[in-house]
């Protein structure tokens, strides 16, 4: 079966890589990106450490959550706790986490470029970075949506207003219970529009980009391509991964480049048309963005 294994890249000279890399981001006729969550690590927004207790140890002191990845996934008692978690969480990784460098660097390098993105992550760094819309599809969903629980209608719902006023508003903990958001259809509890189960919304906006992805890929099928990945883990690799890997073996033109900080690899059989830098992002963007004299 094709790419059963997965070989780890020899990498001789990282300079050479980099070069390459950037002739190909030069030269390509496009260029796909995949970023993962390794792109807003990279960027600073770790969900652990020293960022975890600064916005969160007083959950840490009550519950022994010990990160933002598994607070959100906490049984909390009552939805005002579950909400004082969300509101806060979405607070500090979507409005007011400012610019990830990472993201700024490669906006740079496409600048010109006929590109699209194709992201698992739900912080909006794309879009406040200043990528076009039109060229974006988040496939996870969006920290600055909400949705029906139930859910009611395939429909979200934007949550700055009330997500600022729940974080403002929150004691112990505990945000009131009047701020609760409720479906203003069903008037069942609303919930995040995030994918972690079979209730995850696909709304209009969701799939007029999925369309756009699609026949992007349909208007490049057997061009020079460059498909770049960046910071894509091993949690959902039929989402980026494994697609890329199958379209650079099935196209003879195409490139595929994968960065990762110590996750760089790629399979045997497109290995000669690959570029593999194990690499903190930020810092190869960096240099392929600005080369050293």
């Amino acid at each position: 079966m094709l790419f059963r294994k997965k070989t780890e890249a020899v990498i001789q000279n990282t300079s050479e890589q980099i070069e390459r890399l950037r002739n190909e981001i030069d030269t390509a006729d496009a260029v796909i990106v995949g970023a993962g969550a390794g792109m807003s690590a990279s960027a600073g927004m770790a969900y652990d450490g020293e960022r975890f207790e600064k916005y969160f140890s007083d959950f840490r002191q009550k519950y022994g959550i010990t990160d933002m990845y598994s607070g959100g996934f906490y049984p909390y008692d009552t939805l005002e706790e579950y909400w004082a978690w969300w509101s806060r969480h979405i607070l500090v990784n979507r409005y007011e986490s400012g610019i990830g460098k990472p993201y700024s660097d490669l906006l740079g390098l496409l600048k010109g470029k006929d590109y699209f993105v194709l992201t698992t992550n739900v912080d909006h760094q794309f879009q406040l970075a200043g990528f076009d819309k039109e060229r974006l599809f988040y496939t996870q969903g969006d920290y600055g949506l909400w949705q029906c629980s139930k859910p009611c209608p395939q429909k979200t719902y934007d949550n700055e207003e009330p997500v600022r006023q729940m974080v403002k508003e929150q004691k112990d903990m505990k945000i009131p219970t009047e701020l609760i958001p409720r479906c203003p259809v069903c008037g069942e509890p609303m919930t995040m529009n995030l994918r972690c189960d079979m209730t995850f919304v696909e709304d209009d906006g969701w799939h007029a980009a999925a369309d756009r992805y699609s026949d992007f890929l349909r208007r490049h099928e057997g061009l020079h391509i460059l498909f770049l990945e960046l910071g894509v883990g091993a949690n959902t690799p039929v989402i980026i991964k494994y697609p890329f890997w199958q379209m650079t073996a099935k196209n003879e033109k195409a490139v595929y480049a994968c960065v990762n900080y110590g996750e760089a690899y790629v399979p045997k059989e497109i290995e000669e048309r690959s570029i593999c830098i194990n690499e903190d992002i930020g810092v190869l963007l960096n240099l392929v963005r600005y080369p050293q004299v």
